[in-house]
């Protein structure tokens, strides 16, 4: 008996020592936290319960059988965030670069597994050199093995991966298909060929930030939603937006106390709108005057700031937000806007979180570069992922919702339960000058300039819309928290459900 507890001990040290203290100080040396440090920042303290503590690869190629470390290079296992269980795999860069091989896979694949089972977020921890290449095809294998669970637990528990260092090859399509992706500034990147193999093929010298480090996937690519400035900014935060999820979805979203009234009115909600059509003014001004406390968790900041998205609290409550920004090329929907607020209106959907949409939108970007890169299919997302979502949909127009944009933006027509408009509201086809100048084609500048009036007076506000239902009611400005509240509560029970299907065809 003593003798196993002591082999046990020998096997516990030699798996929390890693690739051993030379190879930890190197990750120090870089800025970053070994596999367990993140998870003593990122769980509650004293949470985490260990799987797999002694598993090792099988591989006899290459001398490898002479190369054995307890836990294989990752991390694996269940803890508590705030009190509420979660799954999670640290990937170990000090043992064999963090590379994935059968074994290490089989881990991964089995702490995903079992938060199926109950129920529970996966958070992956990145942070390795790619497939294990002395184990050939077996790596390769053990990478399908994990694609297939991400597919399997998408839309069904929460997933998100913090890429902690490399991420390389077939690694990045793990991450890519869970539902959030956090980065590193400086120490985290993502491509499918480094910059070697790019030079080698098409000529062009690319350092690894810029082909795929955090700000450029942060706000090029949309592929993070987030850039971090170190690791323990980016668990921090990931214990911050965790606080939002539901653990899957058959449970209810999670509920905070809070301390902010349901009926606050916001009088200065009231004079936010400028006097010019042509002027702008910020969207997250009242996304924070309306939820609670004022906090709001943004993601993509970075990229397409024409639509915000994230996550607040109405009575305590998660809501999903989506807002297009009238300081960023005046709101207008374009490809990279639609992608980016359809996919996050499709995770709210599949998680049972309402939907909160703030309306100020002139229209589709127009242009060559748009309609040949496909903004009739990107535009289409969008429009698909609020027509076929379910959860309680409440849209308030503070200002312009011209054209097919505004069909798009969560209107009555696509099963929008609460639509709501601020006195300010414009809901028209389209802006006056251009309707008049089409309507009376060929007249001169003074008559144009009559009916362009009379077209104004006439549309540029909400009441011809609420006159056919299409808003339910003009809202004073100040009054929109206490009506989204109301409306929330309205709509708990809310049940709606799509025709039987084995799956959508978005267009994709």
């Amino acid at each position: 008996m003593s003798a196993n507890i002591a082999e046990m001990e020998k096997r516990r040290d030699a798996a929390k020592l890693g690739g051993g203290q030379k190879r930890i100080d190197a990750q120090h040396a870089k800025g970053k936290l070994t596999a367990r440090e993140r998870l003593d920042v990122l769980l509650d303290e004293g949470s985490f319960e260990e799987m797999d503590l002694y598993v090792e690869h099988d591989c006899v190629d290459f001398g490898m059988q002479d190369q054995k470390i307890p836990g294989d290079g990752v991390v694996t296992g269940s803890g508590t965030i705030n009190g509420r269980l979660v799954y999670v795999f640290s990937q170990d860069f000090t043992v064999f670069g963090g590379s994935l091989s059968a074994r290490h896979a089989q881990k991964i694949c089995k702490v995903m597994d079992a938060a199926l089972k109950v129920g529970a977020p996966v958070i992956g921890l990145n942070d390795s050199g790619g497939a294990r290449i002395q184990e050939g095809v077996a790596s390769l294998g053990g990478y399908a093995d994990v694609f297939q669970r991400n597919v399997l637990a998408s839309g069904v528990v929460p997933q998100l991966s913090l890429i902690m260092g490399p991420c390389a090859g077939g690694a990045v399509y793990s991450p890519a298909m869970t539902d959030f992706i956090f980065m590193v500034k400086d120490s985290s990147y993502m491509f499918v060929t480094g910059p070697d193999v790019v030079k080698t093929v098409t000529n062009e010298v690319v350092t690894q930030e810029e082909l795929g480090g955090a700000v450029t996937h942060s706000s090029k690519t949309s592929v993070s939603d987030l850039a971090l400035e170190n690791d323990i900014e980016a668990l921090l935060a990931a214990r911050d937006f965790f606080d939002f999820l539901p653990s899957c979805n058959r449970d209810d979203v999670p509920e905070r106390p809070t301390a902010d009234a349901w009926d606050r009115l916001e009088p200065s909600l009231d004079t936010i709108i400028p006097p010019s059509a042509n002027q702008p003014y910020d969207m997250h001004e009242v996304i924070r005057k309306t939820v609670d406390e004022g906090e709001f968790f943004e993601l993509q900041p970075l990229h397409a700031g024409n639509i915000i998205i994230g996550f607040g609290r109405v009575e305590g409550r998660t809501v999903g937000i989506v807002a297009n920004q009238p300081m960023v090329l005046a709101g207008v929907l374009d490809i990279n806007s639609s992608k980016k607020a359809a996919r996050f209106v499709r995770f709210c959907d599949a998680f049972n979180i309402p939907l909160i949409t703030f309306v100020d939108v002139p229209g589709f970007l127009p242009g060559t570069d748009q309609e040949h890169n496909g903004i009739i299919k990107h535009g289409a997302k969008l429009l698909f992922a609020y027509a076929e979502a379910t959860v309680p949909k409440i849209t308030v127009i503070t200002r312009k919702a011209y054209g097919g944009a505004y069909d798009v933006m969560s209107s009555k027509h696509l099963r929008g339960d609460l639509n709501y408009a601020w006195p300010t509201a414009e809901i028209a086809v389209m802006g006056a000058k251009g309707a008049v100048e089409i309507i009376f084609r060929g007249q001169d500048a003074d008559g144009i300039a009559a009916k362009t009036k009379e077209y104004e007076d006439r549309f540029a506000n909400p009441f011809v819309a609420a006159s056919r239902g299409y808003i339910d009611e003009v809202i004073y400005p100040h009054s929109t928290r206490r009506r989204i509240a109301l409306g929330l509560r309205k709509l708990r029970n809310k049940a709606l459900e799509n025709p039987w299907k084995k799956h959508d065809n978005i267009p994709l």
